[in-house]
């Protein structure tokens, strides 16, 4: 059976008695309401969506039939044999029964009881004549049974015999088998929830101490329905006058008490007209503990940083997603709640995007954003040196340094250009792409409270201030910052500790998974959300709820989020497309291209020179980055023939087809390396 569970199988059972309506009057003081209209056409059946729906149910239909199929033989034949044979005596028995009249036997036996002759004679005689009737009849049925035995046993063809027992055994297996038993099992297991009436909804909110049926009575703003996802129930709630939406969230326990439901179940939305109003919606079961499933970049389809990037799902189904420009963004949780998973989505998005340059540091030093130093334009990885980084500080002050001055440089080119190309003053997409200099970047921020605390204060104090001139300078400049952190909070001391908070709060939207307590989540989310009824140390635990969290200030609504799944080998299959996309649209840079900052004290073309073999006079690009790894690991250990292909070139020497191991490769001819490096030192003599 697929993993995936169908959402069209669902049933209502009545798990309460049915209520008794209260047809009392209703008075409102609203004489307006806004109405939503429902669509016509079915989402399932619009154009773009039909395709996908036709082979959701040709998948069902197949994985039903290939269920039975495989026990047909096995399973359902025996069975029904079996219950074939029982069910040839219930229905002699069945038949005998209603011959001897029995129906009329408690009636005899009454009479008899109350001594009255009369009636018993009278039911007597009429028992032995239906019995006379009955039984020419079941001698006519006898006569023709065995007549038509016989005629199949000795006349008819096999085949015909066959027919009609497969015929008749499935009658006489549905008269043969117990009520309680099924021969044919569901090959889909059907989904129960509770349907949901008023006097539910009634009796929780009188639970939880939200009102009072004589006092303070609740009422209800809409009518109770299904949701249009067909996911769960809601209803619009009116508390009595001086109850507020804070007390609802505080009494969200106690409210799913009441409706007999888990609390992950029941989602209160805030309404926008009355502070004593909202919306009540109660999911059929835990959409928290579904998964979203994998990321849709699993395509490897080009991207556009202006179009919203796909997050995941929210409670109730439906799509979620983050608009980037403009914004920055910052994620916070415990360790292992899928944090780093998070950003790293968003990350794949812009990754697709072959105009975004993309600056990937990480506090940690961890493996999750190794694979980004195929497209990034700068990497720093950790804050000591280690095989990735030679001095990760000092390529983090160099990296915000270079951003900075993009920033000033955007905002000085952007001013210079006429109001004809540039009507507004403000970056757009045709501008974005039109010049090189004007490119969307994203810094990701991964763990950044490590480069708030090292050892070095003054490190501390330039990296401090440079992020925040990036986060306050950087968004109408087009650059997006996207910071993670498992530590939001108590980081750094006097104005290093100031400017932590301050860039920290300083975010435009927020994303918190589960957090240790309610000043972790505050420190995330802001005191606003909290205010609001969000709170992430209140998300449900477990390794299900991996990836769920509260997504606030993307848009009104904070939705709670379970993110897209994209795991180590699919950041690195998104990766390798947007490593494609950005060869073909010739837009890498930086340590993506072969830029990097071993490169100053190394010499390229003499270092290629030094690998050919005597009297070799072309190798290949695949080779040489093999041969340079392999002679100069200091320098050269992680090289790939794309990177060093680009740094040759990008030295205007000539690549050059030529044959290796049989196959047709690009690489170079080792008389234009020499003459690139008499080029350099003739230029040098000048």
């Amino acid at each position: 059976m697929s993993d995936e569970q169908p959402r069209d199988t669902h049933y209502e059972v009545d798990l309460d008695d049915e209520p008794v309506l209260r047809r009392e009057p209703v008075f409102v003081d609203l004489v307006t309401r806004e109405h939503g209209r429902r669509a016509i056409v079915p989402a399932s059946l619009r154009r773009g969506n039909r395709a996908a729906t036709a082979r959701y149910h040709a998948g069902r239909v197949g994985h039903v039939a290939a269920y039975h199929l495989i026990r047909a033989l096995p399973v359902y034949l025996p069975l029904s044999a079996w219950w074939a044979v029982v069910g040839v005596f219930r229905v002699a028995g069945a038949q005998l029964r209603w011959w001897w009249v029995m129906e009329q036997h408690q009636l005899r036996q009454e009479a008899a009881s109350k001594n009255d002759p009369e009636t018993w004679r009278r039911l007597h005689n009429e028992a032995k004549a239906s019995r006379l009737w009955r039984g020419w009849v079941l001698g006519g049925e006898a006569f023709a049974l065995v007549t038509a035995v016989l005629l199949l046993w000795y006349v008819a063809p096999l085949w015909i015999d066959l027919l009609t027992a497969a015929l008749a055994m499935p009658f006489l297996a549905r008269a043969g088998r117990p009520a309680d038993r099924r021969i044919i099992q569901p090959a889909i297991v059907e989904s129960r929830y509770r349907k949901l009436n008023s006097d539910i909804v009634l009796r929780a909110y009188y639970a939880a101490k939200l009102g009072d049926p004589d006092k303070r009575p609740v009422r209800f703003g809409s009518t109770m329905a299904r949701d249009p996802q067909q996911m769960g129930s809601q209803v619009v709630v009116d508390l009595d006058y001086g109850l507020t939406f804070a007390d609802v969230v505080k009494a969200r326990p106690m409210l799913a008490s009441g409706l007999d439901v888990t609390e992950q179940q029941v989602f209160l939305t805030r309404d926008k007209t009355s502070t004593r109003r909202h919306l009540l919606y109660v999911a059929d079961r835990d959409p928290l503990a579904i998964p979203a499933g994998r990321t849709p970049l699993l395509d490897g389809k080009v991207r556009d940083i202006w179009q919203p990037a796909p997050f995941g799902l929210d409670e109730r189904g439906r799509r979620v997603t983050v608009a980037l420009m403009w914004i920055s963004i910052l994620i916070g949780a415990q360790p292992r709640k899928g944090k780093t998973f998070s950003a790293r989505l968003l990350a794949l998005y812009a990754a697709l995007d072959p105009y975004v340059r993309l600056t990937i540091v990480d506090g940690k030093n961890s493996p999750d954003w190794k694979a980004f130093r195929l497209v990034a334009h700068r990497i720093v990885m950790g804050t000591v040196s280690n095989p990735f980084s030679a001095d990760p500080i000092e390529e983090l002050l160099m990296a915000l340094g270079e951003i900075i001055r993009h920033i000033e440089s955007v905002n000085a080119f952007l001013s210079k250009l006429p109001a004809t190309e540039c009507p507004e003053g403000k970056l757009t997409r045709e501008l974005a792409r039109k010049y090189p200099q004007l490119r969307v970047w994203l810094l990701v921020m991964e763990e950044f409270q490590f480069y708030f605390e090292t050892d070095d204060q003054d490190n501390n104090k330039k990296i401090a201030g440079m992020l925040s001139v990036i986060r306050a300078a950087g968004p109408s400049a087009g650059v997006i910052v996207l910071s993670s952190t498992q530590k939001p909070s108590g980081v750094g001391a006097g104005d290093v500790g100031r400017l932590f908070n301050r860039y920290r709060d300083n975010h435009d939207v927020r994303f918190a998974l589960r957090c240790g307590n309610r000043d972790v989540s505050v420190a995330v989310l802001g005191g606003d959300a909290y205010s609001e009824g969000y709170d992430a140390s209140a998300l449900p635990v477990g390794d299900e709820y991996r990836g769920v969290g509260y997504l606030y200030g993307a848009t009104d609504e904070t939705p709670t989020v379970r993110t897209y799944l994209a795991d180590q080998q699919d950041a690195e299959r998104i990766i390798a497309a947007a490593r494609r996309h950005r060869e073909a649209a010739d837009t890498l840079t930086g340590y993506a291209a072969g830029e990097e900052v071993a490169r100053e004290v190394r010499d390229v073309l003499r270092d290629v020179d030094s690998v050919f073999y005597a009297g070799e006079a072309w190798i290949s690009w695949k080779r040489l980055a093999q041969r340079l790894a392999e002679a100069l690991p200091e320098h050269y250990a992680d090289i790939t023939p794309e990177a060093i292909s680009a740094q040759v070139r990008g030295l205007n020497v000539e690549a050059k087809k030529g044959k290796d191991d049989g196959a047709s490769l690009w690489g170079v001819p080792r008389e234009h390396v020499a003459q690139a490096i008499q080029r350099r030192e003739i230029e040098g003599r000048r």
